[in-house]
């Protein structure tokens, strides 16, 4: 499988698989012989970036059962050091029946401790390799956030640092106070990020001041000034809206832009006898800056599919016309 490079430091940079392998759904909607099954074949394919979060599960997200099923499945399977396990906190609710908006744990330094530890020993290992900032905290300082996630790099709890759903005048702040403090900063972003483009004018139940999940021109802009970061795209196949009925568009999509990149879309399916799940992939792998699609898939097949989006090269052509729809 084709390869990226994460991470700026030459000592601590890791070259993972083009695509990465989410894992939101294992071990809940995805019962564990399948989940097995799909991280099997995944491997097999060449596949190195694996992608969970310690709020991934049941109980409102407090079970932390997609950490522990990817635990299991390292120890059963150890499938050695070049697979790259990533996971998250800061999003985990503190209490049954609340949610990460109105109680998540944040981004405190006695959080950041304490749930690095949890996540540590639901996955079975000495090292995560890159710990995600899940959700931004307006509550804790900046400064004391960096140098919790430091410390735990400095004991080597953790490998790379990352951010996801952050403002990005949020990222360059914590990445200039790591930098003055010659400390590890965020070296990856995961965001939302597909072919199709959300409205970011109005907010939605998950971000009620707007769709800050979503990498838009902020960040997309950011990444182009600042090309040894890597882009991680979470929901790149937006959970079956390009291929299946039953899975409509979120409100955020109805905008005419929807149905011009859909027809782009549909011409470009229909020349190279892909799937649109497909180009939609290629054509996130082929951009400017370096993005790395975060897929899922409920069953080998949707699995499958994803990867034969590796052998689709688009032309030229095919990418302008793609890109010049709006």
């Amino acid at each position: 499988m084709r390869q990226r490079t994460i991470g700026i430091d030459p000592a601590t940079r890791r070259e993972v698989s083009a695509l990465a392998l989410g894992t939101m759904n294992m071990g809940t909607h995805t019962d564990e012989k399948t989940s097995f099954a799909i991280l099997d074949r995944y491997v097999e394919a060449g596949g190195t970036f694996i992608d969970t979060a310690n709020n991934y599960g049941t109980d409102g997200g407090r079970g932390g059962q997609s950490e522990i099923l990817v635990g299991r499945w390292l120890r059963s399977r150890n499938p050695g050091a070049e697979v790259v396990v990533a996971t998250k906190l800061g999003a985990r609710p503190l209490a049954p029946r609340t949610t990460y908006i109105d109680n998540g744990e944040g981004l405190s330094a006695r959080v950041i401790r304490e749930s690095t530890e949890r996540s540590l020993q639901r996955l079975g290992r000495e090292r995560i390799d890159l710990l995600y900032a899940h959700i931004e905290d307006r509550n804790v300082p900046a400064a004391e956030t960096v140098e919790a996630f430091a410390e735990q790099v400095a004991l080597g709890r953790v490998g790379l640092l990352g951010v996801s759903n952050h403002p990005a005048w949020r990222v360059e702040r914590a990445r200039g106070l790591a930098a003055a403090a010659g400390v590890p900063g965020y070296e990856v972003l995961q965001y939302h990020h597909s072919y199709l483009r959300p409205r970011t004018d109005i907010g939605d139940s998950v971000c009620p001041e707007g769709h800050l999940g979503a990498a838009g021109s902020d960040i997309l802009t950011y990444l182009r000034a600042e090309p040894e970061l890597a882009l991680v795209a979470y929901t790149p196949l937006l959970s079956g809206a390009y291929t299946r009925a039953d899975k409509p568009l979120p409100r955020d999509y109805d905008h005419p832009g929807t149905t011009t990149r859909l027809a782009a879309l549909k011409e470009i399916v229909a020349e190279t006898g892909a799937t649109p799940n497909q180009v939609v992939l290629a054509w996130q792998i082929g951009q400017d800056i370096p993005i790395i699609p975060l897929i899922g898939a409920s069953s080998v097949e949707q699995l499958e599919e994803s990867l034969g989006a590796l052998d689709l090269e688009l032309t030229e052509d095919q990418r302008a016309r793609l890109d010049a729809a709006s």
